[in-house]
């Protein structure tokens, strides 16, 4: 039972760094029914940011050293992600999809070769600064990481204000009505444009969250991070049911859930648990090709 919740907790800690890359992409499709392939070349940016700002802060306190990554980060791709949908996204509405999906997927390439050729010796993978308590609790044969309770907690209360975020407030408000009908909500007074660049500021800052998460929990980032983070929240988004954020949260948990499973409960090495989390997506788009949720709710995001 001790090792069950154990790869419960590690399945946990996964669930919410892809539920939060996940949200982003379903808020972006949300509201402009676009795919943002560079998404996961943000989570990797957002990483880098705030490795370079604990570097620029040396020998500060940890607590003000991980505050500064946090607020630089997300701050910084929250504007990313705003000047993205302003002059990559926006002009080309009108645009065949494909065009917004090359633009995006090409962004992205600008980016992730950005930070290899400019970031100091940027192809190599860098440590992340360790600066959560490094004790843990004891439960008998289970354990509990400080650090993984903090970051299980950071990324839940994450979740957590995206909710009420969407659901009591009028930017919140303002989502829901142009993800309905975007000419009926500009017809009512909500402000398309604007809405549009807080939700894409919402969502990249929100990836730079799970850049910083990631960093924390593995000790280490690298340039090329984003491609798999970007594909499997992609892929989560997809199962959850995308456009729905709670079907872009479930799937993340879910594509954990077959990530851990693979790890450790099938009969061949744990280096393959992407090939069957994967393989299992595919079977469960087969089934459900509008995602898990989608069917059960008539409202996006």
């Amino acid at each position: 039972m001790a090792l069950i919740a154990q790869h419960g907790l590690n399945g946990a800690m996964l669930g919410v760094i892809y539920a939060l890359v996940a949200v982003g992409f379903t808020l972006f499709f949300g509201v402009l029914d676009v795919i943002k392939f560079s998404h996961g070349d943000v989570v990797m940016l957002g990483a880098f940011t705030a490795l370079a700002t604990a570097v620029g802060m040396g020998n500060a306190p940890s607590a003000w050293v991980l505050a500064a990554m946090l607020a630089t980060a997300i701050g910084a791709m929250a504007l990313v992600g705003a000047l993205m949908a302003r002059f990559l996204v926006l002009p080309l509405r009108k645009a065949p999809t494909l065009n917004v999906l090359l633009i995006t997927l090409m962004a992205g390439t600008v980016i992730r070769e950005a930070v290899r050729l400019f970031y100091p010796q940027g192809s190599n993978p860098k440590p992340f600064p360790r600066l959560l308590p490094a004790g843990a609790w004891e439960f008998g044969d289970f354990t509990l990481r400080h650090d993984s309770a903090i970051l299980l907690v950071i990324g839940v209360g994450a979740i957590a204000g995206v909710h009420l975020l969407i659901q009591r407030t009028r930017l919140g408000l303002a989502v829901r009505a142009v993800a309905q009908d975007a000419e009926t909500a500009a017809a009512m007074g909500i402000p398309f444009r604007r809405t549009v660049l807080a939700t894409f500021a919402l969502g990249s800052g929100l990836a730079a969250l799970a850049g910083v998460v990631n960093g924390l929990y593995y000790s280490e980032v690298s340039f090329n991070m984003g491609l798999l983070l970007g594909a499997i929240g992609f892929s989560a988004a997809v199962i959850g049911g995308l456009g729905n954020v709670y079907g872009a949260i479930l799937g993340g948990f879910i594509f954990a859930a077959l990530q851990t499973l693979g790890a450790v409960a099938l009969p061949f090495a744990s280096a393959y648990k992407d090939v069957f989390a994967f393989g299992a997506v595919i079977v469960l788009m087969a089934i459900k090709p509008g995602g898990l949720l989608a069917e059960r709710s008539a409202e996006r995001v």
